[in-house]
This record gives C-alpha cells, sequence and structure tokens, in this order.
C-alpha cells in the first residue's frame, strides 16, 4: 500500500471516529439536559423501584407542562428515555400491587367505627383474673350483679351462708347452677321453716338427685337455721349480728393482684369462733370469709376490676338495714 493511500485511511478512520464521539457527548448533553429539568439538583443513582416509579412519572408530567420544557425541543431519544422508564415502572408496580393494596386497606380500616357487639363489649371489660374466658356464664354474672354487693336480708345471708359452706364439696360454678333449686328445697331460705323441717323432709331433700346433697350437708343447713333463729330472738336480726362485726360498715380492699387476696382474715376467725360458740356448723374462717366476700362485708374485688368502684360507691353510703 503507498503512504498516499496509508494517509487517505488514516484520516477517514479519525474523521470517524471524531463523527461518533460528537454523537455521544450530543446523546449525553441531551440525556444530563432532560433529567435537570425533572432533578435541579442532580440525578442520584439508585435501584430502588420507587425511584424509577417517581422517576416515570416526573418525566410523563414535565413532558405535558409547557411551562418548564417546549414540545417542539423533545428529541426521539427522549422519547426513548421516557418510553423505558415507564414500562419499567410499570412492570414494577405490578409486582408491588398487592403489598400496595395491603398498606391502604390498613391505613382506610381504621377510619371505621363499626359498632361492636354485646361479646366485643364483654371482652373488654375488666374483671378480677380468676375470671377467664373460660368461665361459666352463671358464675360470671354472680361475680357483676352479686360478689362483694352488701347484703342485709336475713335470707338472703342465710342461703349465701349456706352456699359457702358448700365450697367445701363443690366449686361455685357447680353451685350456682343448682342455686335455684337449692333454694327452693329450703323453702328460701327462710330459717323458721327451715328450723322445723323433720326427718321426712331430710329424706326427701337427700334424695333428690338434682340436688346431690350429702346428708350431712342437709342437717347442717336445718342446724343452722335453728341457731340463726336464736341469734333473732337476741340481736333482732341475723343481719344486725353478722354486721355489727364489722361496725355496719364494708372493709374496703384495694388488692391489685389476686395473690393479695386472702383465705382468712383475723375478723373472720373472730366471726367463726363466736358462729361455733352459738352451735353453728361447717363455720371455718375460710368458709367465713368466703361468706363475708359474697355478703358485700367485704370489699375484695380488685382495683382494675369493673365492679370495685360500684361495689365501693354501695358500701360507703349510710347503712340501711331494713
Amino acid at each position: 500500500m503507498s503512504k498516499q493511500n496509508v494517509r487517505k485511511h488514516y484520516a477517514l478512520e479519525k474523521h470517524r471516529e471524531t463523527e461518533k464521539t460528537r454523537s455521544n457527548t450530543s446523546s449525553n448533553f441531551l440525556l444530563s439536559k432532560h433529567w435537570k429539568k425533572i432533578y435541579p439538583i442532580g440525578l442520584h443513582k439508585t435501584g430502588s423501584s420507587l425511584s424509577l416509579s417517581s422517576l416515570s412519572l416526573s418525566l410523563s408530567q414535565t413532558s405535558d407542562d409547557s411551562s418548564v420544557t417546549d414540545s417542539s425541543s423533545i428529541t426521539p431519544l427522549d422519547q426513548k428515555i421516557s418510553l423505558a422508564l415507564r414500562l419499567i415502572a410499570s412492570s414494577t408496580e405490578k409486582r408491588e400491587g398487592p403489598a400496595t393494596s395491603k398498606n391502604v386497606t390498613r391505613a382506610v380500616s381504621p377510619t371505621r367505627n363499626p359498632s361492636p357487639s354485646p361479646s366485643s363489649e364483654d371482652e373488654l371489660m375488666s374483671r378480677c383474673n380468676w375470671i377467664t374466658s373460660t368461665s361459666d356464664k352463671v358464675y360470671v354474672l354472680f361475680h357483676d350483679e352479686c360478689w362483694g354487693v352488701p347484703v342485709y336480708d336475713d335470707h338472703q345471708l342465710f342461703e349465701l351462708l349456706s352456699l359457702c359452706g358448700m365450697l367445701m364439696d363443690f366449686n361455685w360454678t357447680e353451685i350456682l347452677k343448682r342455686r335455684d333449686q337449692i333454694r327452693e328445697a329450703f323453702g328460701g331460705f327462710n330459717a323458721n321453716q327451715v328450723a322445723k323441717m323433720g326427718e321426712r323432709e331430710i329424706e326427701e331433700l337427700i334424695s333428690n338427685t338434682s340436688l346431690n346433697l350429702a346428708e350431712s350437708r342437709v342437717r347442717c343447713i336445718i342446724d343452722n337455721a335453728k341457731c340463726i333463729v336464736k341469734i333473732v330472738r337476741e340481736f333482732g336480726s341475723f343481719s344486725s349480728y353478722m354486721w355489727n362485726y364489722v361496725n355496719y360498715k364494708p372493709i374496703i380492699n384495694r388488692f391489685r393482684h389476686p395473690r393479695n387476696v386472702p383465705l382468712r382474715t383475723p375478723k373472720a376467725e373472730t366471726i367463726s369462733k363466736d358462729l361455733l360458740k352459738k352451735g353453728f356448723r361447717f363455720v371455718g374462717p375460710v368458709i367465713v370469709y368466703s361468706f363475708m366476700q359474697a355478703a358485700g362485708m367485704t370489699i375484695d374485688h380488685l382495683v382494675d376490676c369493673f365492679r370495685h368502684k360500684d361495689c365501693v360507691n354501695l358500701a360507703e353510703r349510710p347503712w340501711r338495714h331494713v
């Protein structure tokens, strides 16, 4: 090859390299110029789908906004870039679609205020810790309406004393489920009527399988009724005799944990000893204290139980014995 041909070939190659460089420079300038219209502070490299989606959105807004750029200045290269970014963003949104819908649902759901059902309201009530989700309804009702409410009626006090004595054989749920039957069997716990029960009545009560009471338990209730009749003659009423031990005003406790609630107290031991002297049976300190709790002579609802305040309000009223 001659020197002249070599020079021509060299000049041709140099011209091609120059044109290629100019083309790349022009493309980069246009791309950089277009990005600066979107992000004046500069475009940072990122691989997150959020940035790609934002970039695609910004590009579409910029191309439609005449205040930012003129449509005549958009080159085919700009359109290709915008189209590519839109495709990337759309594919990303499809993948993130379910997650986004979940987020929207979570954000909207708290604004809904459906009226709570009775069961949900019942679950939200704060009760003493020994009332659980598995507790029988009759036991929960007894806790909510009876336990800790001051009782001054002689018949009701005799009934509660008898039911607490049955705790030696049964739990509260088993007793409460048969409470109406037991009350009917013992004549509404009228001490005068129960004290007059003879052997025939005793046999009938023992043979009654729905009551499921042992002979010793039946005879104990009848004997205690006879003792109550004597107390009424001496003190005017069984209620006056019992409430006199607490100066006619319930003892208000403010326990926070079940472990703080005692099984017996010095006051219960004093009452138990006096009852035993008067001929009562099955009236140990633990049974007497259970009776005091049920009859509202002592308020042992835990402080965070919704019934504590109600029972305290009843306890702080002037004593109204009838």
